[in-house]
């Protein structure tokens, strides 16, 4: 007897869903291992495509493979959406939608020339490999860096304003002080220097000749990586403290068993036994 959930699939359809989306059966691993190596396949034909000289010897054999794993991987999502109960459910959700994206542009290339090279988006299915080898415990780690993230984005966001209106004000300075010359040609260029400078990235396509605008980039050099720092605290702040709260709901009363506490306290706020 099939189980309640998927009462509603024909046995064909119920055997196709334990082969395309279960990667505990045998061969289930097995689909799912040969369809990370046509992934991998696939987006090594598209990268070798993109070489002018292999693109103009074997261009014609690349084409073939590239239609290949076209027409494969289409089969492939028609099979997704005919063996679920929920077809939509699927195509919406984050890994339909990279399935979907993984395809069209070869399709869109009939229309648009080049945009067959769109087809390095592929690689994202490799994300799949979570899945396979029953590493989503990792993901759990990604949503808690993500969080902290996210938390720490309006203390970052007007820490990048701070350094937005610093590198508009050195750009103005720093083009009065060259007086047009030195590549400073224009404030929008000279804002340009300050920020390839505050960020210690320094190109060198354009560099202060004047004393004085020597001193002002010295001193924005050192900025630069007090800038950088900044941020890096907020996020490692805000972890620490999501961290600290993390271990503090995981303590389960011994007595009322309810989860909650905090990492130093001793007594149950639920029921007062000591923890």
């Amino acid at each position: 007897m099939l189980p309640e959930n998927k009462r509603t699939l024909k046995n064909w359809q119920y055997e196709l869903h334990e082969i395309i989306y279960e990667s505990g059966t045998f061969k289930g691993k097995l689909f799912d291992v040969c369809l990370l190596i046509a992934i991998c396949l696939s987006v090594v034909v598209v990268m070798l495509d993109s070489v002018p000289g292999i693109h103009q010897k074997y261009g014609n054999l690349l084409y073939s493979f590239e239609w290949f794993f076209t027409i494969l991987f289409t089969i492939e999502y028609i099979l997704r959406l005919i063996c679920i109960r929920k077809p939509m459910a699927y195509a919406v959700s984050s890994i339909g939608i990279i399935d979907l994206v993984a395809i069209v542009p070869t399709y869109i290339s009939f229309f648009v020339v080049g945009s067959q090279y769109l087809l390095v988006v592929r690689a994202l299915r490799l994300l799949r490999i979570f899945r396979i080898f029953k590493l989503w415990h990792f993901m759990d780690e990604s949503r808690f860096l993500i969080s902290a993230i996210y938390a720490s984005l309006r203390k970052i966001s007007i820490f990048m304003l701070f350094v937005i209106i610093l590198t508009i004000i050195i750009g103005s300075l720093m083009y009065l002080i060259e007086g047009g010359e030195n590549g400073f040609t224009s404030i929008p260029q000279s804002i340009y220097w300050a920020v390839v400078t505050i960020t210690t990235v320094g190109y060198g396509d354009i560099s202060p000749a004047t004393a004085v605008g020597k001193l002002l980039a010295t001193m924005l050099m050192l900025c630069g990586y007090a800038i950088i720092a900044v941020p890096t605290g907020i996020v490692t702040t805000e972890m620490a403290f999501r961290n600290r709260n993390k271990l503090g709901e995981k303590r389960v009363c011994g007595n009322c068993n309810k989860e909650g506490h905090e990492v130093d306290a001793k007594y149950c706020k639920f029921c007062g036994s000591e923890l």
